[in-house]
């Protein structure tokens, strides 16, 4: 039996150093795939089954790496949160001023939205579910870094605010608690713009279906971050 030397001096077994690995490489194998699926197919579209066969395992190992469905979409949506926070970081980088850094932020949230309507879809899946249902269902491990990956993406909207009050070009009270208004309500805003269309009163009074480009979602998701923070 090998054995690795632990940086406290004990001796732990290899082969269970291992198997940890393996385990590991397996998780994100079914994240990875997870994913890929999401972007493919879309969230409502993919079971279980989809990931195992993708992975080319039986849908029971999975049940042996995930609590369930929910803590396989939430550490999926980690990897999104993951690439929504680099991309809003750029997006501030690119500017100078607090106002303009905060619709170039919202302007890159909504872009990544629309790219990845999965990410939209995986977010609400879950933000529909009641918060200690929720708890119930995933793992606290994985809520940690769901938590961690959401929190980072919320940063980078809140330093925003808080130059921007510093500044004097903003007035917000609580920064964080207008990130996480900007967050949920982004995600309706790019469900309403995947659909595509407004419903509106015609002249007749008999309601009618407008045409609604997912440009001006966005322009209006910019144009209300910036009212909601007085600039």
């Amino acid at each position: 039996m090998t054995s690795v030397q632990r940086p406290d001096g004990r001796q732990t077994d290899g082969r269970r150093t291992a198997a940890a690995a393996r385990r590991r490489e397996r998780r994100r194998e079914i994240i990875q795939a997870t994913r890929e699926l999401f972007d493919e197919r879309g969230v409502r579209d993919v079971q279980i089954e989809d990931v195992a066969r993708s992975v080319g395992i039986n849908r029971a190992i999975i049940y042996r790496h995930f609590s369930g469905k929910e803590e396989l979409f939430a550490l999926t949506l980690v990897g999104y949160t993951e690439e929504l926070e680099e991309r809003l970081r750029e997006a501030v980088k690119s500017r100078r001023k607090p106002q303009t850094q905060l619709a170039a932020a919202v302007e890159a949230f909504a872009d990544f939205g629309i790219e990845f309507p999965a990410f939209v879809d995986c977010a609400l899946t879950l933000m529909r579910r009641p918060g200690a249902e929720l708890l119930e269902e995933v793992s606290e491990s994985a809520m940690f870094k769901l938590g961690r990956g959401i929190t980072g993406c919320m940063e980078q909207l809140a330093d925003v605010v808080r130059r921007g009050n510093d500044s004097g070009e903003m007035r917000v009270e609580d920064p964080y608690q207008l990130a996480n208004t900007l967050y949920a309500a982004g995600l309706g805003s790019l469900q309403l713009a995947r659909l595509g269309i407004t419903v509106r009163p015609s002249s007749s009074g008999l309601p009618t279906v407008v045409p609604l480009p997912a440009e001006q979602v966005k322009n209006y998701m910019v144009d209300a971050a910036l009212a909601l923070a007085g600039a």
